[in-house]
């Protein structure tokens, strides 16, 4: 316990997580590490609306989660405040090197969103920030489909843990799921 101190002062310990951070203009800064934090998911080639314009190409988007609130979530089955998911989005490609089909994740990052949740700093409890190249992002105006997407379609709390197949049991044993989340895999068993 003593050697945990030194190496990990309070507020800083492990189960405290990562922390966001932000500017004095209110942009929050890119989290550096968070590919060593807990990853969750990869989608590829995911759309949200069935009119989505096709992109030409095939992309992998990995989902990573910090620790702190990851280890929060497996003991109540909620995102406590501070929790930041960091969506990582990679261009797919299919040749190459000894592979003869499917497809693989570039080097090639083609953008970062971030969704943290801050009941203090943002009316709707969570912000949308979206990393080009730059070290820093502005929020993504709460009036853009994604904050009503998320609070339309999200299993828990704003958060498509749904797409998360390591989670979604864990809310389920909780009782953590969204009623409107619960409707629709009901209609969606339906058809």
């Amino acid at each position: 316990m003593a050697l945990a101190s030194i190496l990990y002062p309070v507020g800083d310990s492990p189960a405290h997580g990562y922390k966001p951070e932000f500017t004095s203009e209110g942009q929050m800064k890119l989290p550096e590490d968070y590919r060593s934090w807990i990853y969750l998911s990869t989608g590829l080639d995911m759309s949200y609306t069935a009119n989505a314009m096709p992109m030409g190409h095939h992309m992998f988007d990995n989902v990573f989660v910090d620790p702190g609130a990851y280890a929060e979530f497996l003991k109540t089955g909620t995102w406590p405040d501070g929790t930041t998911f960091m969506l990582e989005a990679r261009m797919a490609l299919s040749k190459g090197s000894i592979n003869q089909s499917g497809n693989y994740q570039s080097d090639n990052v083609m953008g970062r969103e971030v969704h943290v949740k801050d009941s203090k700093r943002f009316k709707s409890g969570w912000g949308f920030f979206a990393f080009d190249d730059d070290k820093t992002a502005t929020m993504i105006p709460e009036k853009a489909s994604c904050y009503s997407c998320h609070q339309q379609h999200a299993a828990v709390d704003t958060t498509f843990v749904q797409f998360y197949p390591t989670l979604l049991p864990i809310a389920k044993v909780k009782g953590t799921l969204s009623v409107s989340y619960q409707k629709e895999s009901k209609e969606d068993t339906k058809e």
